[in-house]
């Protein structure tokens, strides 16, 4: 249990602030995201491994780290923390833009679902290389890595996709957005779960492979 309210705090936490930073229209919007990634994952690295991210699991459980029942239980935390969070950052900030999630409207359907998967394999595959592979075992800079990930990712593709690498964002926000009413974004949201699925699955096998002897 202890586990899963970490997931839940965790990917709280990083919805509200992609809600609370969207709004802003801040341009350090990408830094506070990141940022936030970076503190969660050093402050529940140690209790669940601080995935807060549904892709991030699966490519966990791929290389062999978690089993597949307790990934499912994950999800659930992860998706409780990420509705309840984008529900949030709309109550706090009082601005639609908190819990919008749309890609790019003049690009074709593909191009946001292809940055979703690359920008959710990359962040996966450094997951796997900085906080489970033997070599970088006991390391004190895989959050630093994980969260700076997540703000170039989010500069470099996040204009296409919305930036989200993370279904319990794309889930979160979307039915944020139809709770409170508007649901106009809510057609997208299958963007932001096949892209970051198939990137954290790909991710996981591609740590398989270069990694045989670490499995």
């Amino acid at each position: 249990m202890k586990k899963l309210v970490t997931e839940f705090i965790g990917t709280f936490f990083l919805v509200f602030t992609i809600g609370g930073a969207v709004a802003s229209g801040n341009v350090l919007s990408p830094s506070a995201i990141g940022a936030v990634l970076m503190v969660m994952i050093f402050a529940g690295g140690h209790i669940s491994g601080a995935h807060y991210n549904p892709a991030v699991s699966l490519a966990v459980t791929i290389r062999g780290k978690m089993e597949w029942r307790e990934m499912f239980r994950y999800w659930i935390a992860q998706l409780a923390g990420g509705i309840v969070g984008a529900l949030v950052s709309h109550a706090v900030t009082r601005n639609e833009a908190a819990i919008q999630m749309a890609p790019e409207m003049n690009v074709m359907t593909s191009l946001p679902v292809i940055a979703e998967l690359l920008g959710t394999f990359a962040l996966a595959y450094v997951v796997l290389n900085v906080a489970t592979a033997k070599g970088n075992a006991g390391n004190s800079f895989y959050g630093l890595a994980i969260g700076f990930t997540v703000m170039s990712m989010a500069v470099a593709v996040g204009g296409i996709s919305g930036g989200a690498f993370n279904p319990a964002v794309g889930i979160g926000r979307g039915l944020a957005d139809l709770t409170v009413g508007s649901a106009e974004n809510l057609s997208h949201v299958w963007i932001y779960i096949v892209g970051p699925l198939l990137g954290g699955a790909i991710a996981g096998w591609t740590f398989r492979y270069l990694n045989p002897d670490d499995l």
